[in-house]
């Protein structure tokens, strides 16, 4: 993702499996951080009554030269990211495979400081872990950005899934989006944080408009810009059967919620489903990174 962060609307060819152990691969080539399990090693161990399965899939596209997206997961920890980094040269490779790192690390390695707010009392224990680890991540961008002016303005989209006894929560900042398979129906579960989704929540855009609007890439807000940054939080009781789908705007801006559907229902593979939405994004013209991580809750455990 290349664009520009707008604050005028601000409120105040590889693929990874794997349904154990941890996961996280940047870019194109060869997969060299997927990082094993250490047997002694501390890891949040969420209390869940379901176990899950995951899978992904990144995908330079047809259009750009290098892939400033990212993912990672830990199945164990049960959290899942996803990222779309922007800035000059490599920054947004930088920005965001530095994200998914610093995000899974703060889960692995067992010490979990949370800074508690005011509003905090109703706030699910895991939508608070989520948005202290974002924290830690936008402070190791914010520091690597500052201290390197090659890297001066690097920041990048996130979208964070973490799950808890019977309910996960998400953190977003950015467009990356957090979709919801239950049944037959697909629910958006994020708010863009960008210029046309804002019109559209004001009412100066139609939806259909937002879609043909030149100004989709540009974005709101975004993790590492700041030396502080407070990501959108949620949380949603989880059956089994859900299906949860973290993708990056190359995919979300041109793959409709109907097609998506129709791709899921193909296949029970994780991963041949990720090959065919990642295939069907480059098919239907998409121009950006394509990124797509599926999740599914299973019975319980």
């Amino acid at each position: 993702m290349r664009v520009d962060i707008w604050y005028s609307f601000l409120p105040s060819n590889t693929t990874i499996f794997a349904e154990s152990g941890y996961v996280a691969y940047t870019g194109v080539g060869n997969p060299t951080n997927i990082i094993p399990s250490v047997a002694g090693q501390k890891h949040y161990r969420p209390q869940m009554r379901f176990t899950v399965q995951a899978a992904g899939k990144t995908d330079v596209g047809r259009v750009r030269a290098n892939n400033e997206d990212n993912f990672g997961y830990d199945v164990d920890c049960q959290v899942f990211v996803l990222c779309d980094g922007m800035g000059g040269e490599a920054a947004g490779e930088i920005a965001s495979s530095l994200t998914v790192n610093k995000i899974l690390a703060y889960f692995r390695d067992g010490r979990f400081p949370v800074e508690a707010q005011p509003e905090d009392e109703d706030l699910p224990e895991s939508a608070r872990l989520l948005r202290s680890a974002i924290r830690v991540a936008n402070q190791a961008v914010y520091k690597e950005a500052s201290a390197n002016p090659e890297h001066t303005g690097m920041g990048t989209t996130v979208v964070a899934v973490l799950f808890g006894e019977d309910s996960f929560a998400v953190a977003h900042l950015g467009d990356s989006r957090l979709y919801r398979v239950r049944g037959d129906a697909i629910e958006q579960l994020t708010n863009d944080h960008s210029v046309v989704m804002e019109q559209v929540r004001r009412g100066l855009l139609t939806i259909e408009e937002a879609g043909r609007s030149q100004m989709q890439n540009l974005i709101t807000r975004a993790l590492g810009l700041r030396e502080s940054v407070e990501p959108e939080l949620g949380s949603h009781p989880v059956h089994a059967g859900d299906l949860l789908l973290l993708c990056s705007d190359g995919f979300s801006r041109f793959v409709p919620e109907k097609k998506t559907l129709e791709l899921l229902a193909q296949s029970k593979d994780l991963q041949q489903c990720c090959d065919s939405l990642v295939e069907a994004a480059k098919e239907l013209g998409s121009d950006d990174n394509i990124t797509c991580v599926l999740v599914r809750v299973l019975a319980e455990s």
